[in-house]
């Protein structure tokens, strides 16, 4: 495709995009889910799963796949851009005091479905369809117990959005066990890869890179970013130019983590961490956040959904493993993680919170079966199973979360609305 009508193309995806998810947002809503699930499931029903299973001329005339490279940049963007403001928003006191808290529960999140996941793999390895003929042994075990410890990050951050949580001791605690559970588990994904012939300095990169990236960026960094906020207290605004190296700053930061193996997300909230709190938080906010919420990051959802075929599991032997991915997912992640949370001295309504939160898979899962697909460890059947997974853990986590902790917060005025209704 040539310029004009990559351009072109882009404007007609955007138009359908934004339209397709106001209105499944707003059906969501109706239903009791938060705008961010009608999101991911309108970009599900944009791809091959609906749109071009009804329609597909009409759906490959909407998205050719030559313009799939410029929404995948977009995708990029938003998701980036929105984490970032999330780490802007983070309590890093309320973390700092429950950073046991948080590492017990980010851990027994992560290594209880990783080891359920490891031998789970080990009895579909020999089904046809799932697992590439190439793929090892181990190097299955450590995908599927990688794939099902994975929590949605953005979508944890954008369910505590929404509930009112940010800046809570739940939320935070939620986020910070999200936050270094998906490290780990993009660590593992990293030396499953290198394992299947990229090498091993693509693990070396991701894991030493990210340590190294995370140190200074928390220490070097914020005490240079705390300039920044010192200028901008003094001046009573953010001018253009301030705005200007902020989002200089956050694109250098998505480069260096995207470049050494893990997803950019995590160099936008690290960064975000960084930033001063006080006035240049809050303009950062006002001015940034509208834009990445309503137009950028559907832009991620839509793209993940277009890979994504429902239709694959056409089975009753696969719909029976689809069964058991499910169950064996909820019950490893969400009772783990309450378990780590009720022995750090959480009270019980608090621990079933965090572990229906952690549960919810999302679309950091579509992200890392994409991957999975995209390098032959995975085939299609398997890729379509996780994709269940990860739509059903995500539709429970909303009425879950009202069930065992919403009405009761509430009525204790502890739950706030959200800021903005998306």
């Amino acid at each position: 495709m040539t310029g004009p009508q990559l351009s072109a193309a882009f404007f007609l995806q955007m138009f359908v995009i934004l339209l397709a998810c106001r209105l499944v947002g707003a059906m969501s809503r109706r239903l009791g889910q938060p705008q961010v699930v009608g999101e991911m499931i309108a970009g599900v029903f944009l791809g091959p799963s609906l749109f071009g299973l009804a329609f597909p001329d009409l759906q490959q005339l909407v998205f050719p796949k030559d313009s799939l490279k410029v929404l995948y940049v977009g995708a990029q963007l938003g998701v980036g851009i929105y984490m970032f403001l999330v780490g802007v928003e983070f309590d890093v006191a309320t973390f700092r005091s429950r950073a046991r808290s948080a590492a017990s529960v980010s851990a027994a999140g992560m290594l209880v479905p990783f080891v359920l996941g490891g031998g789970l793999a080990v009895a579909l390895v020999k089904v046809p369809q799932l697992f590439s003929e190439k793929a090892t042994l181990l190097e299955s075990m450590l995908f599927l117990g990688a794939a099902m410890s994975i929590t949605a990050f953005p979508m944890l951050a954008r369910i505590i959005y929404e509930r009112g949580l940010t800046g809570t001791p739940l939320g935070t605690l939620a986020l910070a066990a999200g936050a270094i559970g998906d490290a780990g588990a993009w660590c593992v994904l990293a030396i499953v890869l290198a394992s299947f012939g990229a090498g091993p300095l693509i693990a070396v990169k991701a894991i030493g890179g990210g340590i190294i990236y995370a140190l200074i960026v928390l220490t070097i960094g914020r005490k240079l970013l705390s300039q920044l906020g010192r200028h901008v207290e003094k001046a009573g605004e953010l001018s253009p130019t301030l705005l200007g190296i902020v989002l200089m700053l956050f694109m250098i930061a998505v480069w260096i983590t995207d470049s050494i193996g893990i997803h950019a997300v995590f160099g936008g909230f690290l960064l975000g961490i960084a930033m001063p709190r006080g006035r240049l938080a809050r303009e950062l906010q006002r001015q940034i956040e509208p834009f990445a919420v309503v137009f950028l990051l559907p832009m991620f959802f839509t793209f993940s959904g277009l890979n994504t075929r429902l239709d694959m599991v056409n089975s009753p032997q696969l719909l029976l493993i689809a069964a058991a991915v499910i169950g064996i997912s909820c019950i490893a992640k969400g009772g783990a993680c309450w378990a780590a949370a009720r022995l750090h001295g959480e009270d019980n309504r608090t621990a079933l919170a965090v572990g229906t939160l952690m549960n919810s898979r999302g679309l950091m899962e579509l992200i890392i079966i994409n991957i999975g697909l995209e390098k032959g460890v995975i085939r299609p059947a398997l890729f379509s199973i996780m994709v269940l997974m990860a739509i059903v853990t995500t539709l429970m986590a909303s009425p879950v979360f009202e069930w065992v902790y919403g009405r009761h917060a509430r009525k204790l005025g502890v739950l706030n609305p959200a800021p903005i209704q998306a």
